[in-house]
């Protein structure tokens, strides 16, 4: 049956019978790609009956379904036409795991960031009623989305400016980890039934055969449906905002969620339709663990074990230090945006639960959160992934580096970042944060470095930023070992052969640590065809000793930079511009993102689209 579904129309005549096998087909499909391909299992799984559901109802793409984060519009796309091609999803040239415009007209935003489903879907609403166009549009929140603030900014304007939106709230008791927080508990508590649109339609169109409605009519209309929705349907957030209230629905009962759709499509006021779903939904192993099965890697789908790799990586390094220095220090406590597992913060939670806050996916709230804690004497170390964080750079900004608080922010998952695409790449950090006045950068190149960095900020009085990329740490080298100096980096020769003394041409490159292995694997190529190439491994992106950078770069001939952050506004553009003022006769180039958006692939695919592979490098320090 899926094979046959090239549009959402061939699903409009099946019978319910047929829906739920085409449910199961859908199942499997899903588990089978993303067992092969990695991606996020159990929120896809979690909304398959309730994508069939709003397909079978509205007209997409007439009809616009906004989904939020669009981590779980797996099944829209299978629905949508690209069930051939999904078996391609998160791989280069393949489809994205997110919604994106190009791929398909029934895709309205490219997205990959949460809490903003209902913003867009108000504007384009907005955008056509001011031109007279038809169509619905159905925002899709969940997965904790609901927790961002930008989600209440949109839900209030929504409900001043009186559009017949429609948010489906998708509840399943989860973001990424557990929900956390009074909203959650809140939404677990409502429970008003579909039957109040009927009441409230009745009333409707009993008091618009009144003649003479008055003004004042209206309005006592309007506090007696209040009342009543009060007395016998318990008032709820949603309605004091301004929207009509409708659920929970079960969310794997197509039948039940079709008819109130489509009694909720001819509403003329703002609605919240709230489902309730399960995560993981048919695969045990998801359903048992919806966690790990949120986001995850290739796995063997018999038992659910995913891969298992040797090699350390940075987000375990950092885990197990955090802990250690918990330990140690009874005044750090940790802060993550709903990303307790992918920041490796479990360890720490488990261990100090009293010391540790998940803010939920409120990246502006965590980081002020952590300047009220720096000033009552707390030492706070706020983990983020690089792309999320961009989010919170005002606050990072006007509540840490003005207040000068002493806190630590942990960027996980900067620089290259497979699979995921463009809304995911962690290259903006260095470019946003290094013209920040009285902020500390730093960027490890190891697991010692890791450590040696978490250990000196936790004790600096000022704010600190660390970070490192979503890849395995490389071997750890003497070097990495030296004693951390503010603002200096650390001098790598090479060990296979040393410059003889007379040597025409010295040959260096400076890098920032995310990109270490790639220059290393440059090094290792050019010393193939004898030539000798040192690095320096900067350390600190800011602020910079720079006369000892310049007394280090005055030994040699060409230097290429290169790191992992886009080009513009990057440390490599600002150290050549710097060398260019203070030496004469360097042969310079700098490598780092080009000015454009990286879609998805595996790490060595991106940074070879970007000529930052170690054969990219290595010719380009040829060219000099």
């Amino acid at each position: 049956m899926l094979n046959d579904i090239s549009s959402p129309e061939d699903i409009k005549n099946l019978s319910y019978e047929e829906l739920n096998d085409l449910a199961s087909q859908i199942r499997k499909r899903i588990i089978e790609v993303v067992g092969s391909n990695g991606g996020h299992l159990a929120s896809n799984l979690g909304v398959v009956e309730l994508t069939i559901a709003l397909h079978r109802v509205f007209n997409s793409p007439g009809d616009a379904l906004i989904w939020d984060v669009s981590h779980q519009a797996y099944t829209h796309k299978i629905l949508t036409g690209r069930n051939n091609q999904f078996d391609t999803i998160r791989r280069k040239d393949g489809i994205s795991g997110f919604t994106k415009r190009n791929e398909s007209a029934h895709d309205w935003f490219d997205a990959g960031h949460a809490s903003t489903s209902i913003s867009s879907a108000l504007g384009l609403l907005q955008g056509r009623q001011m031109q007279n166009l038809p169509g619905k549009v159905i925002a899709i929140i969940g997965d904790g989305a609901l927790t961002g603030g930008m989600a209440f900014e949109a839900l209030s304007h929504a409900g001043q400016i009186s559009k017949n939106l429609i948010v489906v709230l998708n509840d399943n008791k989860m973001s990424i980890g557990k929900n956390t927080g009074s909203l959650s508990k809140y939404l677990s508590r409502l429970s008003t039934t579909p039957n109040y649109q009927n009441m409230r339609m009745k009333i409707d169109k009993f008091f618009e055969k009144m003649p003479f409605s008055s003004r004042f009519l209206r309005k006592l209309v309007f506090r007696l449906k209040r009342g009543l929705k009060g007395i016998f349907f318990h008032n709820n957030l949603f309605v004091d905002f301004g929207f009509e209230y409708v659920g929970p629905l079960n969310g794997h009962n197509i039948e039940e969620m079709e008819k109130v759709f489509n009694k909720v499509k001819e509403i003329d006021r703002p609605v919240v339709v709230h489902v309730i779903t399960q995560k993981g939904k048919g695969y045990s192993p998801a359903e048992n663990d919806p966690t790990t099965f949120h986001g995850i890697g290739p796995f063997c789908i018999s038992d659910g074990t995913a891969e298992k790799y040797d090699k350390l990586s940075f987000t375990e390094v950092f885990s197990d230090e955090i802990v250690e220095l918990g330990a140690e220090k009874s005044e750090i406590v940790t802060i993550t945006a709903a990303m307790m597992k992918g920041t490796g913060l479990t360890k720490f939670a488990h261990r100090f639960p009293d010391r540790f806050f998940d803010a939920g996916i409120a990246e502006e709230h965590a980081v002020t959160f952590a300047g009220g804690l720096a000033r009552a004497g707390i030492m706070p170390v706020v983990a983020i992934y690089s792309t999320f964080m961009q989010r919170g750079v005002d606050q990072l900004i006007h509540d840490i580096a003005l207040q000068k608080v002493p806190s630590v922010f942990v960027l996980d998952r900067s620089g290259a970042v497979p699979d995921d695409g463009e809304t995911h790449q962690g290259i903006f950090d260095i470019s946003l944060l290094r013209p920040v006045p009285g902020v500390t950068l730093l960027a490890p190149a190891s697991a010692e470095e890791l450590k040696l960095f978490l250990r000196w900020a936790t004790s600096q009085q000022l704010p600190v930023i660390i970070r490192y990329p979503k890849a395995s740490c490389p071997p750890e080298m003497d070097e990495f070992s030296e004693p951390v100096v503010c603002g200096r980096g650390v001098l790598l020769e090479n060990h296979l052969k040393k410059h003889d003394a007379g040597e025409r041409v010295r040959r260096l490159f400076v890098c920032t640590g995310g990109i270490y292995p790639e220059v290393k694997e440059a090094v290792d190529v050019l010393e193939k065809r004898d030539v000798i190439v040192d690095i320096y491994n900067l350390r600190f992106l800011k602020p910079l000793d720079k006369q000892y950078f310049i007394e280090v770069a005055s030994h040699y001939d060409c230097i290429v930079f290169v790191e992992d952050g886009i080009r513009i506004g990057g440390i490599g553009t600002y150290l050549e511009s710097l060398l260019q003022r203070s030496l004469e006769g360097k042969k310079t180039a700098v490598c780092g993102f080009p000015d454009r958006f990286i879609a998805q692939g595996k790490r060595c695919e991106i940074l070879e689209e970007a000529h930052l592979s170690p054969s990219h490098l290595a010719r380009k320090m040829l060219s000099l």
